[in-house]
């Protein structure tokens, strides 16, 4: 089943054709690996979207020059792929939500995996991928 995880349609088609991107776990701290991907998110023309706790707080600064919500529902705009940089038995609750908000897709981080999210998700029409990361999947393409 792995190998499902990894469609390379499915991951084409969120690098290629999916534009914004609530990162799940993005915060201020620059030396976090979600940091370091939402900015190469950005370099490669995508909208990112901060979703971190820490947003309660209305003083908390931007992003990468990008307002964060606290939850993806918080989001006042139509979200096109959850980014969820979360231990993989936190991670389901974000690919549920993700339905909720009628999310286009949802990837999971390199080592996040949750069998049964994959199955609810992909069961709900949304297509997921999980145990990769972008920049892997960029790189793996040659661009």
């Amino acid at each position: 089943m792995g190998s499902d995880w990894q469609d390379p349609a499915t991951v084409e088609t969120m690098l290629d054709d999916l534009e914004t991107w609530a990162v799940v776990g993005l915060s201020g701290d620059p030396s976090r690996t979600a940091y370091s991907i939402a900015s190469l998110l950005q370099e490669r023309g995508k909208q990112v979207v901060p979703i971190h706790p820490s947003f309660a707080d209305p003083a908390t600064p931007a992003v990468l020059g990008e307002q964060g919500y606290a939850t993806l529902a918080d989001v006042p705009f139509a979200i096109d792929v959850v980014d969820v940089f979360r231990r993989s038995e936190a991670a389901g609750d974000f690919a549920d939500q993700a339905v909720e908000i009628g999310a286009k897709g949802v990837w999971f981080q390199l080592g996040v995996v949750d069998e049964a999210a994959y199955e609810r998700t992909t069961a709900a029409g949304v297509p997921m991928v999980m145990d990769t990361c972008p920049a892997i999947e960029w790189r793996r393409r040659g661009r």
